[in-house]
């Protein structure tokens, strides 16, 4: 009995031990560092100080501008569009054949033997058409009084496209013109391209640009000569007959 209550004793202050041990264990973790007075004042010395000073600098450094200096600064008007400088029209072809005859300048001159004094006869060429092919196409366009047409410039230059047109036609009075415009007009995608406009068609407005109805004008594609091209007109469009023969009697005669 005494050995037992002995034992009973022990354990109880061996288990206030341990209860001791972890409540100053946890006083020591859940200590919250004190904040004194010298800290404090340390922290402002540390702070930048903006005095009278630099504020007074940065006063002037950014001033606002006197009544008097706003009222030497010119007051700038509405711009005038009508006085900006006009861009030359994109929508007129250029009439490369009055070019090459020595004329200064000469744009959206009308082709000779269109609308809307008569049937329009257009071939669509380029200077990637053999040298023959082109020649050919030429002295018919000249005879017929159809417009040779081609998208842009050789090269991306004015002065050398004349040249090559100028020593293409030589003497001759025949219609030759830059009109990147109609190739999208009359869906021009190869070359060389035949168009022949009935008499009387009259262009209307599309979007800037000027279109013609669907049955105002027929097209053929290929390395044919201007004749075989109208005579393929008047087989497989007879509406066109008299339009294309109003170009053959010219060829022929």
């Amino acid at each position: 009995m005494w050995a037992t209550d002995l034992f009973h004793r022990l354990g109880l202050v061996g288990v206030a031990g341990v209860l001791t041990l972890a409540s100053n264990a946890w006083s020591q973790q859940a200590t919250i560092p004190s904040i004194t007075e010298a800290d404090m004042a340390r922290a402002r010395r540390q702070q930048p100080q903006i005095t009278d000073a630099d504020i007074e600098r940065a006063r002037r450094a950014n001033r606002m501008p006197s009544e008097a200096e706003l009222a030497r600064v010119p007051i700038q008007g509405t711009p005038r569009i009508d006085a900006l400088p006009q861009p030359t029209s994109v929508h007129r072809p250029v009439d490369l054949e009055a070019l090459a005859k020595g004329y200064e300048r000469a744009v959206g001159s009308p082709p000779q033997g269109a609308f809307p004094g008569g049937p329009g006869l257009m071939v669509f060429v380029s200077f990637s058409i053999p040298e023959p092919t082109l020649a050919r196409l030429v002295d018919q366009a000249a005879r017929s009084q159809a417009i040779l047409v081609i998208r842009g410039f050789v090269n991306g230059s004015l002065k050398e496209t004349v040249a090559r047109v100028k020593d293409l036609i030589g003497s001759r009075k025949v219609g030759f013109q830059i009109d990147p415009q109609a190739f999208d007009r009359f869906a021009v995608t190869a070359t060389p391209t035949f168009v022949l406009v009935r008499n009387g068609a009259v262009p209307s407005d599309c979007g800037g640009n000027t279109c013609f109805a669907s049955d105002a004008f027929v097209s053929v594609v290929g390395d044919v000569s201007l004749d075989y091209a109208l005579e393929f007109f008047q087989r497989s469009a007879p509406a066109f007959d008299k339009d294309a023969a109003v170009f053959l009697k010219r060829l022929k005669g």
